[in-house]
C-alpha cells in the first residue's frame, strides 16, 4: 500500500499530525488542529557543540536530536544493532502495532497492514479444524457403541411400535397408490420409548465427555489426535462446571431431535462454527465456556519446575 507524502494524523497520538514522506514519519509533530505547512517540515537545527571538557569541569552529556527514522546507526552501534534505550530491530515500540513510529496513514490505530500472526494461547498453537472434526467423530463412535449396548432393547421396542406404520407406508410406495387415507397410528408406547431413548443417549454422552474434559481437557478422541481444551484465562484443567457448560451447548439439543430435527440443526451449526470464528477458532460451546482448543504440546513431567524459560516460550 503506497501512501502519498503529506501531513496526516499520527496513529500513535491522534492529537497530533506528522509528515509522511512515503516511507516513514519525519519531523516533529504539530497539534492536530494546527494548520500544517505546505510542504515537509523544516530540518531541525543541529545541536550546539558541547563545551570543551576541562579537568575541573567534565563535559556534560548533551541530548541527541530526535531521529527522523527508527533504529538510527551510531558510531557505537553497528548496522542492525539497537540504539541505547531503543527496542531491538523487529520489535515494536511501546504502544506501536509494528516496528516504526506508527502505521502508514489510512490504517486505523492498532490495526495490522497485513494479516496478524495466529494467536498462541498459553504458548500453544491452535488445533486445526480437521483434527477437531476427526476427534469428535471418534467420540461419536464411542458414544454410539455405548448406546447400542444400553439403549438397544428400547430401540428394538420402538421399532416394534412403529412397524405397522412403516409397513403400510412401504406397501403404498411399492403399489404406487395415491390414496389420501392416513397411515396407521404408531403404538401407544412409541412416544414414551422415544423420550427414554433420547434421555439415555444424552446421559451416556454426558457421562463419557464431561468428567474427562473436566480433569484433563481431553476425551479419548482428543487424546488420540493430540489436542485438548483449555480455559482462555489460564492453562489449567477446565473443572466440572466449565466442562458441563461446554457440553450443554452441544449435547442438550439431542433432546430436540423429534422437533423437526431442530436439535440436529443446532448441533450441526455448533460443529461448523469454528470455521467462521477468528482468531481463536472457537465453537459455540467454546464461547459458552470461555475455552479454546489447542495442540497438546505440554513439556514432559521430568522437566524441572524452576527452568529459566517462562511457560509458553518453547513450543
Amino acid at each position: 500500500m503506497s501512501i502519498a507524502p503529506g501531513w496526516y494524523v499520527d496513529p500513535a497520538d491522534p492529537d497530533t499530525r506528522r509528515y509522511w514522506d512515503g516511507e516513514g514519519w519525519i519531523g516533529a509533530p504539530i497539534p492536530v488542529d494546527a494548520t500544517p505547512p505546505a510542504g515537509p517540515p523544516p530540518e531541525e537545527p543541529p545541536a550546539p557543540p558541547a563545551p570543551a571538557a576541562t579537568p575541573s569541569s567534565p563535559a556534560a552529556p548533551q541530548p541527541a536530536p530526535a531521529s527522523a527514522r527508527p533504529y538510527p546507526v551510531s558510531p557505537t552501534t553497528g548496522p542492525g544493532q539497537p540504539h541505547p534505550g531503543q527496542p531491538h530491530p523487529g520489535q515494536p515500540y511501546p504502544g506501536q502495532p509494528y516496528p516504526g513510529y506508527g502505521p502508514p496513514p489510512g490504517w486505523q490505530a492498532g490495526a495490522w497492514p497485513v494479516r496478524p500472526p495466529e494467536p498462541r494461547p498459553h504458548g500453544l498453537p491452535l488445533a486445526g479444524y480437521g483434527a477437531r472434526l476427526v476427534a469428535r467423530l471418534i467420540d461419536f463412535a464411542i458414544v454410539f457403541a455405548l448406546n447400542a449396548v444400553v439403549n438397544g432393547w428400547f430401540v428394538w421396542r420402538l421399532a416394534r411400535e412403529l412397524e405397522p406404520t412403516f409397513a403400510e407406508w412401504w406397501r403404498r410406495v411399492e403399489a404406487r397408490e395415491t390414496t389420501t387415507d392416513p397411515l396407521p397410528e404408531p403404538g401407544q408406547q412409541a412416544d414414551s420409548l422415544l423420550i427414554v431413548i433420547l434421555l439415555i443417549a444424552a446421559a451416556l454422552w454426558l457421562a463419557y465427555e464431561v468428567p474427562s474434559m473436566a480433569s484433563g481437557g481431553q476425551t479419548l478422541g482428543k487424546r488420540l489426535l493430540g489436542i485438548r481444551a483449555v480455559p482462555i484465562a489460564a492453562d489449567e484443567p477446565l473443572g466440572f462446571g466449565r466442562a458441563l457448560r461446554r457440553w450443554n451447548t452441544l449435547g442438550l439439543p439431542t433432546l430436540l431431535w423429534p422437533c423437526f430435527c431442530l436439535g440436529f440443526a443446532l448441533q450441526l451449526l455448533d460443529a461448523l462454527s469454528p470455521l467462521f470464528d477468528h482468531p481463536l477458532r472457537q465453537a459455540l460451546h467454546d464461547k459458552r465456556a470461555q475455552t479454546v482448543v489447542v495442540q497438546d504440546r505440554r513439556t514432559p513431567r521430568t522437566t524441572p519446575k524452576d527452568r529459566s524459560e517462562p511457560p509458553g516460550d518453547t513450543p
